[in-house]
């Protein structure tokens, strides 16, 4: 597996990662806007040529909040999430990150037994968060180490 900083070439792939992965799925073309912004930082998993994950996080002062993180759902279970969550912080660490934050849905589980096992603590409850279902939104919080 190779893990890279996310190029407008993988979009379309992305896009049909984010679509069969997220209840709201964002457009191709936030994911462009998003590969424009300053503070954003995206990356990409891929085996030979395929994207197979993606994940993005914003910088802020010694902080990076993750916003999105995702794996196809033929390439689940391989341990290319943590990959993912592993190099990012990894690479905000360097640049001066001393904190990781997200907010995840109340009802994934799944995600928040990945990241408790990665090393995030619940640290808040965001009532009504998500305008889609108003699902609680669960903040969670981890110290990174260079």
């Amino acid at each position: 597996m190779n893990i890279r900083p996310m190029l407008v070439g993988d979009l379309d792939q992305v896009a049909a990662i984010e679509t069969a992965s997220m209840p709201t799925p964002w457009s191709k073309e936030l994911f462009e806007a998003e590969l424009k912004r300053d503070q954003a930082r995206y990356f990409v998993s891929e085996e030979s040529g395929q994207v197979t994950g993606y994940l993005g996080y914003w910088e802020a002062p010694g902080e990076a909040h993750l916003i999105t993180v995702a794996v196809h759902p033929n390439h689940r279970r391989k341990g290319i999430a943590r990959a993912l969550l592993e190099y990012a912080f990894s690479f905000a660490a360097k640049k001066g990150a001393s904190l990781a934050t997200l907010e995840v849905r109340a009802g994934n589980e799944v995600a928040q037994r990945v990241y408790g096992a990665f090393g995030f603590r619940l640290v808040a409850i965001r009532k009504k968060y998500y305008s889609d279902n108003q699902e609680d939104a669960q903040v969670m919080l981890m110290e990174l180490q260079v």
